[in-house]
């Protein structure tokens, strides 16, 4: 069984302003982090408003940061990334500044080379089969159903 430590709320901040350095963080996963170290109450909130005015915590920032490094390495699509973020408790405001670092132009050539690949090593008795199959997996990435169709339809032919 394991016991929690219970830190001062100097040692905490630095902690925390450590954690938040080290990677941009939402006011969710900071919250969470001062809970585990057994900080409550007032407390946690004098430390979550420090770290924000301090500029170690910025929910805006971190939404930007998120959809780009989730679109650009993990080859999200729009409706994930919306998804993960509203998981976050993310205010509608930072979703939209986030979902802006995804520039259309590079959202369609990704679509694309995501749907090429997946169609590449798909193997199905029919094109009908493969289509579906290629389009369940680009569209349980987070890619709109309607484009992923729309690609879908040049392969095969």
């Amino acid at each position: 069984m394991s016991e929690k430590k219970y830190v001062s709320k100097a040692a905490a901040l630095d902690k925390l302003q450590r954690y938040c350095v080290y990677q941009d963080r939402c006011h969710q996963e900071v919250r969470s982090k001062l809970l585990d170290l057994g900080i409550y109450g007032d407390d946690l909130e004098q430390i979550i408003v420090a770290l924000i005015e301090d500029n170690f915590l910025n929910e805006e920032r971190f939404a930007r940061s998120f959809a780009r490094g989730k679109f650009r390495f993990k080859r999200w699509g729009r409706m994930r990334i919306r998804r993960e973020l509203k998981r976050r408790a993310i205010s509608d405001y930072c979703l939209r500044k986030g979902m802006e670092e995804i520039e259309e132009a590079e959202y369609q050539r990704v679509l694309y080379e995501v749907v090429e690949k997946k169609w590449a090593g798909t193997k199905a008795p029919n094109d009908f089969q493969r289509r579906s199959k290629v389009a369940q997996y680009v569209i349980n990435r987070g890619f709109e159903s309607a484009l992923v169709w729309e690609i879908l339809r040049e392969f095969g032919e």
